[in-house]
């Protein structure tokens, strides 16, 4: 077993010193492993980056020219003194977790995750480990998933009753992994799909790198809602409640969050509809990730971690909080990039 700990957390981020490498660093460092695209997590400023190559268009995309090496799921690297490997997180495409080993002890750092396979992004691989960092946005037992088609058919059903008053449906979403998540799952048939700059720019990335998403149209200035009638509009959630949103006219608005299982939040935001829908674990989610990892240490993240580490700790689990600049799902739209539409 290593003689000093695997991964410590630093001011600038969670350090790991047998490879001098930082994993989603929140400040500018020499090596920095990216589990994911979002912002919270990929951030600028880093001399050289490392990500999955799925994930890599979407990041040269927000970062620009950047110095990022690629690498595929279960490749073996050797990084100083340690081998590292990213495995799915079955959060958003190319999203990972990373695990490292020095001197014959494996953690594993998840990044954000969620354990419901959805159709878009690689499936979650649970990892094997001594010891697990865990998010824990959704910690609490009253964060249950419904079933993802379930919630889709939600979603179509919401758009024809929106279609059949002559109403446009308008749909914040995040610009990269949920918008895409409804995308391919959808009924694309029902009509005409129009997406907010940010989620069509996202929407190129992905198309580019061969993920196969029905036909959208980007809404400009010159964007008319009489042209495209019981259209279904998909949004960033800070567009929504805005000037952006005049356009549409007669229209219904929703969000698709994990926090509508919250009672009043939807109230809250002055939508009309919320759908449960999250690419962030549940509570059941978090604790069978957690066991199939058979880790005995757990560290969690971002969330409700006081909490969530009484709990582990009541399961027997040596766990932890670590403090974090990780932001995890907001209705704000915070963790995805935004562009002017």
């Amino acid at each position: 077993m290593a003689s000093t700990p695997v991964l410590t957390v630093t001011d600038k981020g969670i350090y790991c010193p047998a490879g001098d490498f930082f994993i989603d660093p929140w400040r500018p460092v020499d090596r920095a492993l990216i589990t994911h695209g979002h912002a919270d997590h990929a951030r600028s400023g880093h001399a050289r980056y490392l990500a999955t190559r799925a994930a890599a268009p979407v990041m040269r995309h927000r970062l620009g020219d950047i110095r990022l090496d690629e690498i595929e799921y279960g490749e073996v690297r050797t990084i100083g003194n340690a081998e590292v490997s990213y495995h799915p997180a079955g959060h958003v495409p190319g999203s990972a977790q990373v695990r490292v080993e020095v001197g014959g002890e494996v953690w594993v750092v998840s990044g954000d995750y969620k354990t419901e396979a959805d159709g878009l992004s690689e499936p979650f691989e649970p990892v094997r480990c001594h010891a697990f960092v865990t998010e824990c946005t959704f910690g609490l037992p009253i964060f249950e998933w419904d079933p993802q088609a379930e919630v889709i058919a939600d979603i179509n059903a919401w758009w024809a009753a929106n279609q059949s008053e002559g109403r446009t449906s308008v749909l914040g979403a995040y610009a990269l992994g949920k918008a895409q998540r409804i995308l391919a799952n959808i009924d694309a048939s029902q009509g005409p799909i129009l997406t907010h700059g940010a989620v069509e720019a996202t929407n190129d990335v992905l198309r580019g790198q061969g993920i196969a998403l029905p036909e959208t149209i980007r809404v400009t200035p010159e964007t008319k809602p009489k042209d495209y009638p019981g259209a279904l509009v998909l949004a960033t959630p800070s567009a929504l409640g805005t000037p952006w949103m005049r356009r549409f006219g007669a229209a219904s608005s929703a969000f698709a969050s994990g926090w509508m299982r919250l009672r009043g939040v939807r109230r809250r935001r002055s939508a009309d509809r919320g759908f449960v829908m999250s690419d962030h674990a549940d509570w059941d989610g978090l604790n069978a990730a957690i066991r199939e990892t058979g880790a005995e240490t757990v560290l969690v993240t971002h969330g409700y971690t006081s909490i969530f580490r009484r709990w582990l700790e009541e399961q027997g689990y040596d766990a932890r909080i670590v403090e974090t600049e990780y932001e995890g799902e907001s209705l704000e739209g915070q963790g995805e990039e935004e562009e002017a539409a």
